[in-house]
């Protein structure tokens, strides 16, 4: 691949831009919205003057309900000689690109499992991909040649790729991306009206529940009404939950000793569910996940702290397998939560200690 085009410069197709073009590849920027692609110009992610030939690839980054009728009319005009989008879902564009009589030959549909709360050319990065799965979705109509760039595409982005059936890609996203981003809303939805007081005592439990409730709507309504119905599927079984859960607590409330043990047995039975699936989530690089002892460091918010933390970490040869910070209520301090093997907590430890850091116990 020598030159692509990208269609759509907000967050992917910019990162996606800024990775190829950091990487020797010419990129031509393409968006509805001038400023848009002039401002990802302006980032290095390419240039927003129209390419004097067809590029290799055109990447399509729009909105799911607008990526068809944009990949039919950029395949009518002979852009590229490959095509592709990058949409959080893939049935359904791929189906009205069959309905508007496409030639489905020259394109795949794919979808980067990466991104952020935040939206638009100014939040994109090059390594926004790196090490993230990058689905791929080809169809027995699928061009070789086509698929061979979007595995150089993915390559050039460090990301992992992926390959599964359209369908039941858009069942795995509404379970492991959309559901959670519902159900973040719902549980922050709670605090809008709460008392001023049970806010303040916000811990890390719940800025982790409702980290990405702090995403766009709009972006979210788009990407919600592409995939509606296995979404729907999902949410009834933890509807069904729900209810279980909520009998259940009440049965806590009785009086009735019989009532209060299924209560009892109704709670074990979700939260040992809950352990279940939560230890089949992927851990570091994708391998199962491992158990880690917490290292728990009183810090200060001082610049430089967190970097003394690691430096002190790294003299007394130990690796931090994954971090957290707690912040303190009303103090200009908090926890830094060390993760390390169990082997080696004791020892970082002792030698965190000696150079005059508090440990929490």
């Amino acid at each position: 691949m020598r030159t692509a085009m990208v269609i759509g410069t907000g967050l992917v197709g910019t990162s996606a831009a800024l990775a190829l073009a950091g990487r020797g590849i010419k990129v031509h920027l393409v968006d509805d919205d001038p400023d848009s692609a002039r401002t990802a110009a302006a980032l290095g992610a390419g240039t927003d003057e129209a390419p004097e030939g067809r590029v290799d690839l055109a990447i399509v980054a729009v909105p799911p309900a607008h990526t068809a009728s944009v990949l039919a009319t950029a395949m009518r005009a002979g852009v590229a000689r490959g095509y592709l989008d990058v949409a959080s879902v893939k049935g359904g564009p791929r189906r009205e690109l069959e309905s508007l009589g496409a030639d489905l030959t020259p394109y795949i549909g794919t979808h980067p499992m990466a991104g952020k709360e935040r939206s638009g050319p100014l939040a994109a990065t090059e390594d926004l991909f790196e090490g993230r799965p990058w689905v791929l979705t080809p169809t027995r109509d699928t061009d070789t040649e086509v698929l061979n760039l979007a595995l150089e595409l993915v390559a050039l982005c460090r990301a992992v790729p992926v390959v599964m059936d359209a369908d039941a890609h858009d069942r795995a996203v509404a379970l492991v991306s959309h559901t959670p981003q519902l159900i973040s809303s719902m549980v922050a939805a709670r605090l809008e009206e709460a008392d001023e007081t049970a806010v303040r005592l916000c811990g890390q439990g719940i800025r982790d529940v409702t980290r990405i409730a702090a995403s766009d709507p709009r972006m979210w309504v788009e990407i919600l009404s592409a995939n509606p119905g296995p979404v729907a599927d999902v949410l009834a079984g933890v509807a069904a939950d729900l209810e279980e859960t909520v009998r259940a607590l009440r049965g806590l409330q009785s009086t009735d000793e019989d009532k209060r043990r299924e209560g009892t047995e109704g709670i074990q039975d979700v939260l040992r569910r809950g352990n279940a699936g939560r230890v089949r989530v992927p851990g570091k690089h994708g391998a199962a996940p491992a158990s880690y002892e917490v290292v728990a460091v009183l810090i200060s918010d001082r610049p430089g702290e967190l970097a003394r933390i690691f430096a002190d970490a790294g003299r007394a040869g130990v690796n931090v397998e994954d971090v957290r910070i707690e912040h303190a209520t009303g103090q200009q301090a908090g926890h830094v939560q060390l993760m390390v093997e169990p082997s080696a907590a004791p020892a970082l430890g002792a030698a965190l200690r000696e150079r005059g850091w508090s440990i929490r116990q």
